[in-house]
């Protein structure tokens, strides 16, 4: 199986649809008989044990998703697997930009990623709506703070607005993390083993 970086990336939809088109077992085994050859749906039914419309009903579930097509031999009708489809599938979930490796990617790869869509240079463009990700902004801007000194909030409003203008909001974040603590007015970065988690 090919894992080609030039693979197109699978959205969701096509990845969930093909994960469902396999996940029924009578389905499975129906891809398996038409790797081997074409067949027509009374060979199916008998080799499966399923009524014909049952078989049918698979057959057109799976044509949907694009992995079977239909040809007419006289007056049969044969199915037979798009191995090439398969394939193209395979590469797009499977390859190196596929969903199945973007769900198992290393965190360090993703934070990167949401770092550049969300930063020019050192500047901020906008506080990502998602939770996940506005944490790992979050986590960039406190690695700006010392762990060890302590900020009046001017200071820290100064250092978060060479970042973003909106310092009140980040600041406020930044606390409902607890990756800063304060008190009378100081504010520290507290050890990342105190921040809440994403």
């Amino acid at each position: 199986m090919s894992t080609s970086s030039s693979a197109p990336e699978a959205s969701f939809e096509v990845t969930l649809a093909f994960f469902k088109s396999l996940a029924n077992e009578s389905r499975l085994r129906m891809v398996g008989l038409l790797l081997k050859r074409p067949h027509h749906v009374k060979e199916l039914a008998a080799e499966l044990q399923l009524k014909e419309p049952t078989v049918s009903h698979h057959l057109s579930y799976l044509a949907q998703v694009g992995l079977v097509e239909m040809s007419a031999k006289g007056n049969a009708h044969y199915y037979s697997l798009r191995g090439e489809e398969l394939r193209r599938l395979s590469r797009m979930i499977f390859g190196q930009r596929g969903a199945i490796v973007s769900a198992v990617q290393d965190p360090r790869d993703w934070n990167s990623r949401v770092l550049r869509n969300y930063l020019e240079g050192e500047v901020l463009k906008t506080i990502p709506a998602s939770r996940r990700k506005r944490w790992t902004v979050l986590k960039w801007l406190a690695e700006k703070f010392a762990p060890d000194k302590r900020y009046r909030e001017a200071e820290v409003n100064e250092l978060i607005q060479r970042h973003y203008w909106d310092s009140a909001t980040l600041r406020r974040e930044l606390i409902g993390y607890r990756m800063l603590n304060r008190s009378a007015g100081v504010y520290w970065r507290q050890p990342e083993k105190e921040w809440m988690s994403a």
